[in-house]
């Protein structure tokens, strides 16, 4: 065998976690093998492991994936059911020592499609420093007439963003990633929707977006977008990643983001915000409660490796206790309860602990083989909401008709 290839989504702890768990494996193993490691943003990761086939045809043993592509790469014959691995030997503690919502979305037609690797729900990401200031807290009162705590509702968290938007400081009072990748404007969107009282699917189990819920939530969320008063102006530039150092750098009083990006803060050396950040559930309508959105990264093995045994035994390593704290430590969100609550990493990351709780609240998007097709329509309309003025209404019903039309094929 001369080489193993794995395909990584491009995020420099993902890289430095992978490269330094294959060195470990290697030696524990005493055997020489090397592991190409490419690294690829979402697009291309796709791109190369399930539209080119490239998990069936052998040319990745290893591939990231994350949950919104595991009904379609199951359904495509592209990654190799676990389950007979797993019942011979186990992951440690498998699976007890993760959250019931880390298993369920990789379990399909009773098999098991992947194991867990970086988690982390959408989760409001906040400056303690700015909100705990005794001056900030006068201020604020005098302006706005109530304590200064994080938002409970949307209208609160613009209110807020409104009071610590100082360009002049660099500082912005919110930020977003508004990239249209398929996935950070979607995610929004259904964020937006789910804390107005809305759902995604509808009567009869089918997609449906057009809904009044969906208006609101849409017209709030290109307003505050293109609001000069609250926003970070490159928001539209930046994919999650980039939204995420921009708040790590210092340039934003709240985020909406993956928890990753808060935790992400006190370990990586570009920080300027260290000690400085909290974590709390998302606003929401008055009339509503709070909800997040648990979509996870998994290791899987393509269906067409020929080193699936070496494969597994790797993964085996990869997700146990030790492992999943070294990518914690590394600025990846380990997926074990152990980590979540060991003392190391919670004294690093104080928040850590509050991982459980997000995951109490977090939904899921819809598993049906069109749902790529439908996050695509989904950030295109999004897309057109915060560059065009062409009306909520009219752009959710124009969607929907889309949708249908997938639907029906």
């Amino acid at each position: 065998m001369d080489k193993i290839r794995i395909a990584v989504r491009k995020f420099e702890p993902f890289e430095t976690t992978l490269q330094k768990l294959w060195d470990r494996f290697c030696e524990s193993r005493n055997i020489e093998i090397e592991a190409e490691m490419i690294p690829l943003e979402l697009h291309d990761l796709y791109d190369e492991t399930l539209t080119k086939k490239g998990l069936q045809n052998g040319s990745w043993d290893i591939a990231h994936l994350n949950t919104d592509w595991i009904f379609d790469a199951v359904n495509a014959g592209a990654v190799e059911n676990m389950s007979a691995f797993i019942k011979e030997q186990a992951p440690d503690n498998f699976p007890e020592g993760w959250h019931e919502s880390l298993l369920h979305l990789q379990q399909i037609n009773e098999g098991i499609y992947g194991l867990p690797f970086h988690d982390g729900p959408e989760c409001l990401i906040f400056r303690k420093d700015l909100f705990n200031h005794e001056e900030e807290q006068i201020q604020f009162k005098k302006r706005y007439g109530y304590d200064l705590k994080p938002p409970k509702t949307w209208n609160q968290f613009v209110q807020m963003a409104q009071f610590f938007n100082r360009p002049e400081e660099n500082l912005y009072g919110c930020v977003f990633a508004n990239y249209p990748d398929g996935h950070n404007m979607v995610f929004d969107f259904c964020l937006q929707l789910w804390t107005r009282g809305g759902a995604l699917v509808g009567d009869e189990n089918k997609i449906n977006i057009n809904q009044p819920e969906a208006i609101k939530a849409l017209d709030f969320y290109r307003a505050i977008v293109n609001n000069e008063t609250t926003t970070h102006p490159k928001s539209k530039e930046f994919g999650s990643v980039e939204a995420g150092m921009a708040f790590a750098k210092g340039e934003a009083a709240m985020a909406i983001n993956w928890f990753g990006f808060a935790s992400m803060c006190e370990v990586i050396k570009e920080s300027k915000v260290k000690g400085k950040v909290d974590i709390t559930e998302l606003p929401h309508d008055s009339n509503y409660s709070s909800a997040s959105l648990n979509v996870y990264w998994l290791y899987t093995i393509g269906k067409g490796s020929k080193n699936k045994k070496l494969a597994y035994d790797f993964l085996r390593f990869a997700t146990s206790v030790e492992s999943d704290k070294l990518l914690t430590n590394e600025g990846g969100i380990g997926c074990r309860k152990s980590t979540w609550n060991d003392s190391d990493i919670n004294k690093t990351i104080p928040y850590y602990h509050k991982l459980g709780m997000l995951h109490e609240n977090a939904l899921t998007l819809p598993q049906t083989p069109i749902w790529p097709k439908v996050a695509e329509l989904i950030d295109q309309m999004v897309l057109k909401a915060i560059n065009e003025n062409i009306a909520s209404k009219l752009l959710l019903e124009e969607t929907q008709k889309k949708i249908n039309e997938i639907t029906k094929e």
